[in-house]
Formats: C-alpha cells, sequence, structure tokens
C-alpha cells in the first residue's frame, strides 16, 4: 500500500539523511528507510514461517519448533512473504518518484507487534507491516492511480516468475509454490476497491485498468494458485 500526504514533510530533516544509490540515481532512500524496510521484512517473514508451522501440524507450534524447527520454514517466508513484500512497497516508491514526488516507505511498530502476538498465539497472519509515505510532486488522480497499481501489478508479475520454480525439488519448490500463492492473493488483496488499498485509487483513476487487472489476478488465481492449494505438484516436508 501506499499513503499520499496533502501536507509537506520536514524536507530539510529527510535531506540530511538521504543517500542516492549509485548504481540506479533515480532511486533516492534514507538510512530511515532501510531500517524500517529491514525490521518489516525480517518481522513479516518470521510472522510467515510461525504461520506455516502452524499449517504443519495444525496447532500452537512448541518452543522447540519455533527455535529449532524454523530454519526452513524462514528461508521460504524470507523468499517469498519478504520479497514480495519488498517488491510492492518498492515499486510504489519508484513510481512515486518519478512523478517528482517525496516517497520512502515507514514502518508501523504497533503493527508489527499485533501481527507477532496473532499468530504466535492465534496462528492468524494479519499483515499491515507500512506503508510508503509521499508527499508533493506532480500527483494528480492519474499519477496516484498509476502509483497505486504498481504495487499490485509487481505482485502479479512476481508470481508468474516464481512459477518457474514449480520444476524443482525440495526447498526451491515450496518457494516457488508459496511465491505464486502469496504474490497473486497479495495483488487481489490489494485491489479491493475502498478505504486504504490500491484498488480503490486505481479505480477511481481508470475503471477499465482496474476491471482488467482484476480479470488478470483471478485468471492467474485459478490457473495457478487453485491447484496448488488442492493438489501440489510434488508436496515437500520442510
Amino acid at each position: 500500500m501506499d499513503k499520499t500526504g496533502k501536507g509537506k514533510p520536514d524536507i530539510a530533516k529527510y535531506h540530511m539523511d538521504t543517500v542516492k544509490i549509485r548504481s540506479m540515481r533515480s532511486i533516492r532512500t534514507s538510512n530511515t528507510e532501510i531500517i524500517h524496510i529491514i525490521i518489516s521484512w525480517l518481522a513479516i517473514s518470521y510472522a510467515f514461517a510461525v504461520l506455516l508451522l502452524w499449517s504443519r501440524s495444525g496447532i500452537k507450534p512448541t518452543g522447540d519448533e519455533l527455535l529449532n524447527g524454523i530454519f526452513n520454514p524462514l528461508v521460504i517466508s524470507l523468499s517469498t512473504v519478504g520479497v514480495s513484500f519488498i517488491v510492492h512497497e518498492m515499486s510504489h516508491k519508484l513510481v512515486a518518484q518519478r512523478y517528482g514526488s517525496w516517497a520512502e516507505f515507514r514502518m508501523s511498530p504497533i503493527m508489527l507487534l499485533l501481527m507477532l502476538i496473532l499468530v504466535l498465539q492465534f496462528g492468524i497472519l494479519f499483515a499491515a507491516p507500512g506503508a510508503v509515505m509521499i508527499y508533493g510532486g506532480n500527483v494528480g488522480r492519474r499519477e496516484n492511480g498509476r502509483i497505486s497499481l504498481a504495487g499490485p501489478l509487481s505482485n502479479l508479475l512476481l508470481g508468474l516468475a516464481f512459477f518457474t520454480l514449480l520444476s524443482e525439488q525440495g526447498i526451491l519448490y515450496e518457494i516457488g509454490r508459496y511465491g505464486v500463492i502469496v504474490n497473486i492473493t497479495l495483488a487481489l488483496f490489494n485491489m479491493i476497491p475502498f478505504g486504504i488499498f490500491d484498488g480503490r485509487k486505481v479505480w477511481d483513476w481508470n475503471k477499465p485498468v482496474y476491471i482488467v487487472m482484476v480479470i488478470a489476478i483471478l485468471l492467474l488465481l485459478f490457473l495457478f494458485v487453485t491447484p496448488q492449494l488442492i493438489n501440489p505438484i510434488t508436496p515437500q516436508p520442510f
């Protein structure tokens, strides 16, 4: 998700800690943003790894499982949910910066803590780690719609990329399987056309684009995700 602000942030403060990535000079980031992304990436990946432990046994993971049995689920999570989260948020950021906006990700400590409590105690994963904050720039309804579309579209393409791993075996297959499921589901979830979701801004900008995007997601959901949920090709233990 992205959050567009009408006011202006303390630009001087952000200029002080802003750094440019040499290999991609158009990407502007800061030490604060990098720290927030890393914390959120690790937290959401760990939460999904715990959820995988829940799904394996159907009961709350024991302390020993959380300590000694977390490695493979965590590798899967870091490579799927973690990567999907970063790609989604950075897609919003890059498009917003293209329109001259200040755009950086900021985590929500309260939501991260709530996410961890829910998954550890009840096996429920509700992930809203934060959002890309956007201020200023030449952003109208069209630009805001494109910025919002970038996130779900990136997950759609990433889901197709993960699909290529389904011909592999072992943990690579599991990464491919969960990568497809997570990305297509995340794309559809974010296209909800109301509230703070990306879909509302896409709908307000261009309804035909919204409809085509949702149809594409539903087709991929039916063709790729449903078979993985009902009948995995070669199910592997963690």
